[in-house]
C-alpha cells in the first residue's frame, strides 16, 4: 500500500465518500441529517489529515471512526439542547389524543428490501448496539475494523453485536410467529 505522504486527502478520502454516506444515512434516519455528518466528517478528517498514519485497513476505519465521533458528539448535543414547543404540533395533540405522537416519530430508516418490522426494530437498538450492527451486516466492516472505528476492544464488538442481536431476536418474536417464522413447537 502507498505511503500516506504520496497521495493527497481526496485520493485516500473520496473513493470512501459513498460508503461513509450510506453509514451516516443509517445512523441518522434522515437524508439532510446525513448530508449534514458526513460533510462534517470530511471537513475534521481533512483538517486532522496531517496526523492521519496510514494503517493495515486504509483510510476506512479512520473516516468511520470521526464520522461515529460526530454522530455521538451531535446526539449529545441535541440531549442537552432546550427543546423548542412545535404550536401547531402541540394543537393537534389537544384536538386529537394519540395524533400528536407520529409527528415526532424519525422517518424511518429505508435499506434496500427489508421488511419494515426489521427496519423498526433496528431503528430502536441503542446507537451503540446499532452502530456496531449496522457495520458488520451491511458495510462487511470486519470486527478488527469495527474495534478501530469506535475505539473500543473487539471484545466490545463482539459483545455489542451479540446484544444487538438478542435485541433484535427479542422485538422480532411476535413478527416472527405471526408470520410462521419459528416452528409452533418454539411458540
Amino acid at each position: 500500500m502507498p505511503a500516506k505522504a504520496e497521495k493527497s486527502f481526496e485520493e485516500l478520502a473520496v473513493p470512501h465518500l459513498e460508503l461513509v454516506y450510506r453509514v451516516a444515512r443509517r445512523l441518522c434516519r434522515d437524508e439532510h441529517e446525513a448530508e449534514d455528518l458526513v460533510q462534517e466528517t470530511y471537513l475534521k478528517a481533512y483538517k486532522a489529515f496531517s496526523r492521519f498514519e496510514m494503517r493495515e485497513f486504509g483510510i476506512k476505519p479512520w473516516l468511520l471512526k470521526i464520522l461515529h465521533n460526530t454522530f455521538l458528539n451531535r446526539l449529545a448535543r441535541e440531549r442537552r439542547a432546550p427543546r423548542v414547543a412545535d404550536h401547531k404540533n402541540m394543537e393537534q395533540m389537544h384536538e386529537a389524543p394519540g395524533a400528536g405522537s407520529e409527528i415526532s416519530e424519525p422517518p424511518a430508516l429505508d435499506y434496500e428490501k427489508l421488511d419494515s418490522e426489521v427496519k423498526r426494530a433496528i431503528d430502536q437498538l441503542q446507537p451503540e448496539f446499532r452502530t456496531v450492527l449496522l457495520l458488520w451486516g451491511t458495510m462487511e466492516v470486519s470486527y478488527q475494523e469495527i474495534a478501530d472505528i469506535l475505539g473500543v476492544p473487539i471484545g466490545t464488538v463482539m459483545s455489542r453485536l451479540h446484544r444487538a442481536r438478542q435485541a433484535l431476536t427479542r422485538a422480532l418474536h411476535d413478527y416472527a410467529r405471526e408470520h410462521r417464522l419459528i416452528p409452533a413447537s418454539e411458540q
